[in-house]
């Protein structure tokens, strides 16, 4: 039976809409309100919480015209619940609670960081029988063993401080870049030495490594980069910022790869699936890539379009639950900004 499934995603700043029917993406269509956070150097919940407001109606209009569907004929809504920004998280669920309930369609509140997985499989389709995922974005790095999508995830470690993407744009900020940091640190990257300065890696030595396997701790590099800076300038020396971005992306590249194969091998899967905005990293790729192929471990990146936030990861996370035949969530769900990551639906 042919499954249509409606995707909303508001858990930060990008308001997303897409529809999904068997596995097939059938439109995408986002907003952003990032360029008016340039001036702040960060994401003000309550202007976020107001674009979502602005956006929503007339994105979804655009994904159910372009996709040639009725709101009456999908058969379920999905809607990002968490984790995320409280404000940008309700404004969704409330819209797609009314739209269910107009509708007369089930409702499932789903996690937006299983959701970064889940969209690889539009590209690159059906997952194999069980794979480790590495979710890295702004907020979250987070290690997860995935079973079945839909059914049984299980988080194994994740960031204790800073999230490597957080990190980036602090980083950023420290040699001088535009926000948001990350695409531009990257940038940089590419015309350095990244042996040029040998940055700590957090939780990857000793008792610290033994004790934390799967977990990432960024905050302390970004520290070591902090001082490395101020040092520069008290020598009255010149800052080599391409060093810096290489040896800095380096370290985190390393520490994030190292642990998802780890994983891998602990827990013989044969398959790596990695997503969220920082998985737009080209060091990560090229790392990931390598390291992927010397273990004999499958390597799955989605393409940059579907790093960022997007409805599409929400409407196929949403297909995976239906077709399961997963109980949808009620009309009176909340949202939650910390979701459990062992937690696929509300």
């Amino acid at each position: 039976m042919s499954i249509t499934v409606l995707g909303i995603e508001t858990s930060c700043d990008e308001t997303g809409v897409a529809v999904v029917r068997d596995g097939e993406l059938l439109a995408d269509v986002t907003a952003t309100s990032m360029d008016e956070f340039a001036r702040y150097g960060g994401i003000i919940p309550e202007i976020a919480s107001r674009a979502h407001l602005e956006a929503f109606v007339p994105t979804l209009d655009e994904a159910l015209e372009r996709a040639d569907v009725a709101l009456e004929d999908v058969d379920a809504i999905a809607v990002t619940a968490g984790p995320g920004l409280i404000g940008s998280l309700t404004v969704g669920v409330s819209a797609a609670k009314a739209l269910a309930l107009a509708a007369g369609k089930p409702l499932y509140g789903v996690n937006h960081i299983i959701g970064h997985l889940c969209v690889d499989e539009l590209v690159d389709g059906p997952f194999p029988d069980r794979f480790i995922g590495l979710v890295v974005s702004g907020g979250h790095s987070s290690i997860l063993r995935v079973e079945d999508i839909a059914t049984d995830v299980e988080e194994l470690g994740g960031t204790l401080d800073d999230a490597a993407g957080e990190a980036f744009d602090k980083v950023g900020r420290l040699l001088g870049l535009p926000y948001p940091g990350g695409p531009h640190v990257d940038r940089l990257a590419r015309s350095g030495d990244r042996r040029a300065i040998r940055f700590p890696r957090g939780l990857s030595q000793g008792k610290d490594k033994a004790r934390h396997p799967y977990d990432f701790s960024f905050s302390g590099l970004k520290t070591a980069v902090a001082r490395y800076v101020e040092g520069v300038a008290e020598r009255g020396e010149d800052l080599n910022g391409e060093d810096v971005a290489a040896s800095f992306s380096e370290a985190i590249c390393d520490v994030l790869t190292a642990k998802a194969l780890v994983a891998c091998e602990a827990f013989d899967c044969d398959a790596l699936v990695i997503g969220g905005g920082f998985s737009a990293n080209s060091r990560l790729r090229e790392l990931a890539a390598e390291r992927a192929a010397k273990a004999g471990v499958a390597l799955r990146i989605p393409p940059i379009r579907y790093c960022t936030d997007n409805g599409a990861m929400i409407a196929s996370l949403g297909w995976e639950l239906v077709r399961s035949g997963v109980a949808p969530s009620g009309l009176d769900i909340t949202v939650d900004t910390g979701m459990d990551l062992n937690r696929v639906v509300m």
